[in-house]
């Protein structure tokens, strides 16, 4: 059994509660000042409070605050070399967060997916504990990746989720156009993409060969295909993509200049 303090009850932090709730394997300390949001995670919490000191009495200790708070946690924060402290916080990095203390420092780029247990989540490989991997795993798919990748993970995970939403929404647009109405059209949209993610990562094929799995000659799918061929999703998904990353490169070296 870990002991685990969650510091920030906001939505990342009270995603990864209600998903670690269930988790045979994990006692969650949830801290916080606001007392609403305490209130809003008790149920999936053993415990929560608003003293950080408490924080200390937990194997790790995770924080998930906004990046601007994280130097004000970590000022407060009592811990020692044999902690683990993982932090959430985008642009912040590993070595910001150990200057600052002397537990093992992880970095993370979690998402919200993690409340249904389906989180997708980045983390610094060279650093990540056992104790780590076994509560990503619990919520979800991680990727070990190195320091230097960070800002692009934050990009393609961290906000992904949202570009993702906005795909959804324009299926969603198109079957209601189509006569759908809109709770048909949104169920049959969103399913789609859930039920294509986890072909995805389950299957040993290639993208390429997904699509061409549900390309029949001459049917439906492939006159779809064509027009998105022909366009420029990819690229202005790509776009997407780069202005996240390069915000996140932007976020780090405010951290770094605030320090």
């Amino acid at each position: 059994m870990t002991d685990v303090s969650i510091i920030g009850c906001g939505n990342m932090g009270s995603a990864l509660i209600e998903g670690l709730a269930d988790s045979d394997a994990h006692r969650v300390t949830a801290i916080d000042v606001d007392p609403d949001a305490l209130a809003a995670v008790e149920a999936y919490s053993d415990w929560t409070t608003d003293d950080i000191d408490v924080a200390a009495e937990s194997d790790v200790v995770i924080i998930a605050v906004k990046p601007d708070v994280v130097g004000a946690i970590l000022d407060e924060l009592e811990l020692s070399p044999d902690h683990t402290l993982v932090t959430f916080a985008a642009g912040v990095s590993t070595d910001f967060v150990a200057g600052r203390t002397p537990a093992t420092v992880v970095r993370v780029m979690p998402n919200l997916a993690a409340a249904t247990r389906n989180m997708a989540a980045a983390v610094t490989g060279d650093t990540v504990t056992d104790e780590v991997r076994e509560i990503l795993g619990t919520v979800g798919e991680f990727a070990e990746i190195d320091e230097a990748q960070m800002d692009i993970a934050t990009a393609v995970n961290g906000s992904g989720p949202a570009f993702v939403y906005y795909l959804i929404q324009g299926m969603k647009q198109a079957g209601i156009e189509g006569g759908l109405d809109p709770e048909q059209a949104e169920t049959l949209a969103a399913q789609t993409f859930k039920g294509a993610a986890e072909t995805a990562l389950r299957s040993e094929d290639s993208l390429d060969e997904m699509i061409d799995a549900v390309c029949s000659p001459n049917g439906t799918t492939i006159e779809g295909m064509e027009v998105l061929w022909d366009s420029d999703v990819h690229r202005e998904l790509g776009g997407a993509v780069a202005a996240a990353e390069e915000r996140s490169a932007e976020l780090s070296e405010e951290a770094t200049e605030n320090a």
